[in-house]
C-alpha cells in the first residue's frame, strides 16, 4: 500500500511548484480532500480528474469523525493501487489527515512519500511583515483553548472558514482579550486575490468573506492593560513589585511577615464563600493568588525555589496521589479514594520514626492544630469507633468543667474548659465541620449583629449604659430575626 501525499501550496496556479505539477498530471489516481483551492479549477480545466472529499463534510457535525472517514477511504483505495492524495499548502502544516496517515504508517498499515507544496506560513508572514524569530504560535480555529494562547506571541488561527468558525474563535479570544482588541483577517495570502484587513476583535464573524485561505493574526500585546488575564502579566507585576524600583514594602517582605495576611485572605475567602457573593470570592480568591505569587518570588529572589517548582511539587503530587484518574486503578466511591491518598502518602514517607504529630501544630491556630491531632491519631485507629463516644466525652468533660467552677483553681478550670474545647473539636470531626471555619463564620456573625446593636444604640442618640442588657438582648433578637428574613 503507498500513498503519496502532495501539497498544493497556499495560493494561486501561478505559485504550483513545477514538479508537483507534473507528477499530478502523471497520476492515475488523485484524491483531494477539498476542492475549495484556486489551483484545482485550473487544472481541471487542464483534464485532470480529481476525486473529492468535500462530500464528508457535510456528513459530520465536528471534524475528527470527517477526518478519520477520510484516512480510511485513503487506506482502503491505497490497496489495489498506489494514489496520490493531494491537500492544500503543506502536507506538514495545519493538516490532520496527514497526521493521521503518518499514524497509520507507524503502525505498519501503508507506506507514506510526501512532497511539499508552500505551506500558507510564509505567505503569510510576508503580508502581516512579522519576523516568526519574535515568536508565533499557529493554532486550529476549530480545535483551541484560551489556556493555548500565549498573549506575548504573534498567533496565528487557521481553520476559520465561515460566520461560525469566526464566531467561535471570537468568543474563545474574548475569554483574554479585549472585545475591541485590534486583529487581521488574512485572505489568499501571495495570491493575487489577497486580502488584509484589520478590524476589533469584536468584529470578527462580521468581517469580510471567509474561506479556507483564511488565516486569523492576533497580533502580540504590548501592554499589561491588554493582557490582564494573563499569568505571566501577573507575575512580572510581582516581580516589578519585588524588584530595585519597585514598592519598598514588597520588597522588604519576608515568608514570616507575610503569614498573618494569608490566613487573613483565607478567612475573607470563606466569608464570601458563606455569603454566596460570586464577585467576593473573585476577589478573595485574588488576594490569595498575591499571597502565593509573592511567596514563590520571595523564593525565586533568594535563589531556593521559584514558581514552576511549585508547579511541578503540586502536579507531580496530584498525578500520583489519584492512581484512579491518571493510572488503572479503580475505586467504588470517595470514601475509598480518601484511603488510597492516606494510603499513598504513609507509602510516601515510609517508616514513621518521629511521632505522628510532627508537622501537625499550627501556631496561629489552636482549633486547627487540635483538629489536626485528632484526625492524625485516627489513622492508626486512636478514635471512637463513631461520634456517640465523642458526644459521650463531650459530657463527662462538661460536668468535670461544672464541678471545677465550683471547687477548682484558676489553673484546673483552664484545664478542663481546654478539654471541653478539645472534645467539642472531636465532635466536629466525626460530622466533618471545620472547626476553624465554624469559629470564623461565629465571629462574623456575632460582629454583624452587635455591629446592629451599635446602630441602635447610635439612632436612640442615648449610650450603651443608658439601656439594659435586657433592652440590649432585644436588639440582638432583632438582628436575628432580620437575618432570619
Amino acid at each position: 500500500m503507498h500513498i503519496t501525499i502532495m501539497g498544493l501550496g497556499a495560493s494561486d496556479y501561478e505559485q504550483l511548484p513545477i514538479g508537483i505539477y507534473k507528477k499530478l498530471k502523471e497520476a492515475k489516481k488523485v484524491f483531494v480532500r477539498t476542492m475549495e483551492h484556486p489551483v484545482l479549477r485550473v487544472l481541471q480545466d487542464e483534464g485532470i480528474q480529481f476525486e473529492s472529499f468535500d462530500q464528508v463534510y457535510e456528513k459530520h457535525d465536528t471534524f475528527q469523525p470527517v477526518y478519520q472517514e477520510i484516512v480510511e477511504h485513503l487506506l482502503e483505495a491505497a490497496q489495489s493501487e498506489p494514489i496520490v492524495y493531494a491537500v492544500p499548502g503543506h502536507p506538514l502544516v495545519a493538516e490532520q489527515t496527514v497526521q493521521l496517515l503518518i499514524e497509520a504508517e507507524r503502525e505498519g498499515k501503508v507506506q507514506l512519500a510526501i512532497e511539499g507544496g508552500q505551506s500558507f506560513l510564509d505567505p503569510i508572514f510576508a503580508a502581516l511583515k512579522i519576523d516568526p524569530i519574535e515568536g508565533f504560535q499557529l493554532l486550529d480555529g476549530t480545535n483551541f483553548s484560551i489556556h493555548d494562547v500565549n498573549m506575548r506571541s504573534h498567533v496565528l488561527i487557521a481553520q476559520v472558514y465561515d460566520q461560525f468558525s469566526a464566531s467561535e474563535v471570537k468568543l474563545t479570544l474574548m475569554e483574554k482579550y479585549r472585545d475591541d482588541y485590534p486583529i487581521t483577517v488574512v485572505t489568499g495570502a501571495g495570491s493575487s486575490n489577497e486580502l488584509i484587513k484589520t478590524i476589533p476583535l469584536y468584529e470578527l464573524d462580521q468581517a469580510m468573506e471567509l474561506n479556507n485561505l483564511t488565516t486569523i493574526y492576533v497580533p502580540p500585546v504590548k501592554s499589561h492593560l491588554d493582557a490582564l488575564k494573563d499569568w505571566t502579566t501577573f507575575r512580572n507585576i510581582i516581580a516589578t513589585l519585588r524588584g530595585p524600583n519597585g514598592c519598598p514594602w514588597d520588597r522588604k517582605q519576608t515568608h514570616e511577615s507575610l503569614k498573618k495576611y494569608l490566613i487573613e485572605e483565607t478567612h475573607e475567602f470563606l466569608a464570601a464563600v458563606d455569603e454566596k457573593d460570586d464577585f467576593g470570592m473573585v476577589e478573595e480568591l485574588g488576594d490569595i493568588l498575591l499571597q502565593v505569587f509573592l511567596h514563590a518570588q520571595i523564593g525565586e529572589d533568594e535563589g531556593y525555589f521559584n514558581l514552576e517548582e511549585v508547579l511541578e511539587s503540586i502536579s507531580e503530587k496530584m498525578i500520583r496521589r489519584h492512581p484512579h484518574v491518571f493510572g488503572d486503578l479503580s475505586v467504588k466511591d470517595a470514601d475509598e479514594v480518601v484511603l488510597n491518598w492516606e494510603e499513598i502518602k504513609k507509602q510516601e514517607k515510609g517508616e514513621q520514626k518521629e511521632s505522628l504529630l510532627k508537622g501537625e501544630y499550627r501556631p496561629n491556630s489552636s482549633l486547627q492544630t487540635s483538629y489536626n491531632y485528632q484526625k492524625k491519631a485516627a489513622t492508626v485507629g486512636f478514635d471512637w469507633p463513631d461520634a456517640s463516644g465523642a458526644l459521650s466525652k463531650f459530657d463527662e468533660e462538661w460536668k468535670e468543667f461544672r464541678e471545677e467552677l465550683e471547687k477548682g483553681n484558676n489553673e484546673s478550670i483552664m484545664d478542663e474548659f481546654g478539654d471541653v474545647l478539645f472534645t467539642l473539636v472531636n465532635i466536629a470531626r466525626f460530622y466533618n465541620i471545620s472547626p476553624e471555619e465554624a469559629m470564623v463564620h461565629a465571629n462574623e456573625k456575632f460582629a454583624r449583629r452587635f455591629r446592629f446593636v451599635e446602630e441602635q444604640v447610635r439612632k436612640s442618640g442615648k449610650t450603651f449604659q443608658d439601656f439594659t442588657l435586657e433592652q440590649l438582648d432585644e436588639f440582638w433578637n432583632e438582628a436575628k430575626h432580620l437575618e432570619k428574613e
